[in-house]
């Protein structure tokens, strides 16, 4: 697996990985955002053809960091899941089964339209909004007023699947799936590859680590 970088906040050590993925490690938890199993299902059932083995490359990502890190608990900040049931939803089920003792808690986005009874039979905890642990919180669109309760608190975001343009000689660029903080947030990457971008643009305070295939690089 890829050598992850080191972002301490508030004392606290948390790993960002080229795998789209941060590993908090005094709680032993990975956090994620926007994964959107079932997309590419989704779309196939509307008749746009998307090979299901972009899917698969995804999942197979997801359990192979459960796989290495071995943490007690995956926190996904919202979109977990793409849209409704389907068979590639089946399909995550399936490898679940095989992480019992893995506890994996949802902040729900605004694509997490399935059934509370849904994610209650699949063993998956959900919190409709915020979440909380100690100075941290995690809510899945960084736009909403719950950051603004406690100044002092600092809030993982997701949702817009932050990027960021580089620049090179003449009109050449490139644009790269990013970690973008700034001084009381991080708006994490979508851990789907099969996302678009939007382009962040830094101030002079804030720190963005951009995702170069297998590597992460801190550009500001």
């Amino acid at each position: 697996m890829s050598i992850p970088l080191l972002h301490i906040i508030h004392d606290q050590h948390f790993w960002l990985s080229p795998q789209r993925s941060i590993y908090w490690e005094e709680e032993k938890t990975i956090i994620v955002s926007d994964t959107h199993f079932g997309k590419t299902g989704h779309f196939r059932k509307s008749g746009i053809a998307v090979p299901q083995q972009v899917y698969k490359e995804d999942l197979q990502r997801f359990f192979s960091l459960a796989t290495a890190l071995k943490p007690e608990r995956i926190l996904v900040v919202g979109d977990f899941f793409h849209s409704t049931a389907n068979e590639e939803i089946n399909l995550f089920l399936k490898w679940k089964n095989d992480f019992n003792s893995l506890q994996i808690t949802l902040i729900k986005g605004n694509h997490d339209i399935l059934g509370n009874s849904w994610y209650e039979n699949a063993d998956i905890q959900i919190i409709e909004q915020l979440y909380t642990i100690g100075p941290f919180s995690f809510q899945h669109d960084p736009s909403e007023e719950h950051n603004k309760q406690d100044g002092n608190a600092f809030v993982f975001s997701g949702h817009i699947h932050p990027g960021i343009q580089i620049k090179g000689i003449g009109k050449q660029s490139l644009r790269f799936p990013c970690f973008y903080f700034t001084k009381n947030q991080c708006i994490l990457p979508a851990f789907s590859k099969f996302s678009g971008l939007a382009i962040v643009k830094p101030k002079k305070q804030d720190q963005v680590y951009a995702i170069t295939n297998d590597s992460i690089i801190k550009l500001a």
